[in-house]
């Protein structure tokens, strides 16, 4: 079929705006940390922070005026706004936690924000995109700046070990999503999701076919949102990156990653969703069972914090399973919730690591009700909104998750996830009683005040998560109108 590559028309342009401010500002603090030398690069962070809120307001703007854009390679939905906003406001929330950060490690450098809103840009580009390249060109602008952003201290051993780990497997991951992308293109004769869904219905290629290409690309996915059994780089590489990176990879990637693997399965294989129901099932239980009970042996608190990230992304994939209109809603509204008690987490984790990130171990916490009580207050909040305590949003997130899926008759996928759930509760309230019940440590128990970006981002992220705890509706309604588009 011939294609009209015509000159993108001003509503496009509108559309794709976002990503153009993104890149822009990317490229500009690129320049300008050339022409600064080794000056004072504050101002770069604000100018980052200023291209996020601009393209955040730009997305917003784009949703005014929904629909397709470039051949119809992206689609401006609900459904790629909520996701827009979500991993712009996440970039906001990591710029604020890493600029004193940068300070204190004496690399307070330019690089660090560019690559952040290159990472931004490629994963606003999966949240919108409607054809399987377009898909991949965004994962590969968010993976490649994050396999940097996890090495950015190169001096620090641990950095260095991070950085090649995750890209190593990445590659590996992207290999077999590529090949799933050749198989079902060799299939159908298309890439557009739409365009691939009538294919399967109108002239069905060979099931097991269609299902291995499925399979396929189930694996690039499954990686990028660390479940079972390609979780293993989290652990390993949330530990070794900066404490930011760490916060950021664990919410906007894998929220955009989600957004990917919602709109390709929902889309493009709906059609034989009997096909992929029991595989996502056994993942989902195995990701959320891996996950909790390794957390539990865990003391150094950013590792249990990546055994949690892979627990909470084995109860978004309970949502998939059930593929409905409303476990969609739930899971959409499930990765926002998730986004404000996790970067709020590990920005109390940077507060205490301090420099060097010396004190991460869970001991390290001890006496910090009574060292900073607004501090470990903050942080009581954030863990009792991962065990799903009420007025958290986590609380409703998994009451919304666990409700779609026992709607849909998947009974015992939702007793063992809520089995799951208690279990994940007994390393989290170990953290509380650590901050309020044992002695503080006789070696770094000083702790400096928390400075002023890290503090923004600290209470946005706690009243972001006691909101969504109260008023769940205000996003809910919201999701549930996007998740309808996904047909």
């Amino acid at each position: 079929m011939p294609v009209n590559f015509a000159p993108p028309n001003a509503a496009e342009l509108m559309r794709f705006l976002p990503e153009i401010i993104l890149t822009i500002v990317a490229t500009a603090i690129m320049v300008l940390e050339s022409i600064t030398g080794d000056g004072d690069k504050t101002f770069l962070a604000g100018l980052s922070f200023a291209g996020l809120a601009a393209a955040l307001c730009a997305a917003l703007a784009a949703q005014t005026d929904p629909g397709y854009a470039f051949q119809n390679m992206m689609v401006v939905d609900g459904f790629a706004t909520f996701f827009r906003v979500l991993v712009i406001g996440v970039g906001m929330l990591t710029v604020l936690c890493a600029n004193n950060y940068l300070k204190l490690e004496g690399h307070n450098c330019g690089e660090f924000y560019a690559l952040v809103l290159f990472s931004v840009a490629g994963q606003s580009i999966m949240a919108s995109a409607n054809e399987l390249i377009m898909i991949f060109i965004g994962l590969e602008i968010a993976s490649i700046s994050s396999y940097i952003l996890a090495g950015f201290l190169r001096d620090d051993k641990r950095n260095n070990e991070s950085a090649l780990k995750y890209f190593l497997l990445g590659s590996f991951a992207t290999a077999f999503l590529l090949y799933g992308v050749a198989w079902i293109y060799g299939m159908t004769g298309a890439t557009n999701l739409v365009a691939i869904r009538e294919a399967i219905l109108k002239n069905p290629p060979p099931a097991m076919a269609v299902a291995a290409s499925a399979a396929l690309m189930l694996v690039g996915f499954a990686f990028k949102i660390s479940a079972v059994p390609f979780q293993s780089w989290a652990p390993d590489v949330y530990q070794g990156a900066p404490a930011p990176v760490s916060a950021f990879m664990s919410a906007g990637p894998k929220a955009a990653a989600f957004a990917i693997f919602l709109r390709v399965f929902t889309s493009a294989f709906g059609s034989i969703a009997d096909r992929w129901e029991p595989v996502l099932w056994i993942v989902a239980l195995a990701t959320m069972i891996v996950g909790n009970f390794a957390a539990l042996t865990q003391t150094n608190i950013k590792r249990m914090l990546a055994y949690s990230s892979i627990a909470h992304a084995g109860y978004v994939l309970v949502a998939v399973t059930t593929h409905t209109e409303v476990a969609t809603s739930a899971a959409m509204f499930y990765l926002a919730s998730y986004a404000f008690m996790n970067i709020g987490a590990f920005a109390v984790v940077i507060h205490v690591a301090r420099k060097g990130e010396k004190y991460v171990e869970i001991t390290d916490f001890a006496g910090l009700g009574v060292r900073q009580p607004v501090t470990a207050l903050l942080l009581t909040i954030f863990l009792l909104s991962m065990i799903g305590v009420p007025l958290t949003g986590g609380f409703f997130g998994k009451f919304y998750i666990f409700k779609a899926a026992i709607d849909s008759h998947l009974i015992w996928l939702s007793i063992l996830g809520l089995l799951n759930s208690a279990v994940a509760a007994y390393y989290y309230l170990r953290i509380i009683v650590v901050m309020y019940m044992h002695e503080q440590p006789a070696e770094g128990s000083e702790l400096p005040p928390i400075a002023g970006g890290l503090l923004t981002a600290l209470l946005v992220s706690a009243a972001g998560t006691i909101f969504l705890g109260i008023f769940p509706s205000a996003l809910l309604e919201f999701a549930g109108r996007s998740a309808n588009l996904l047909k």
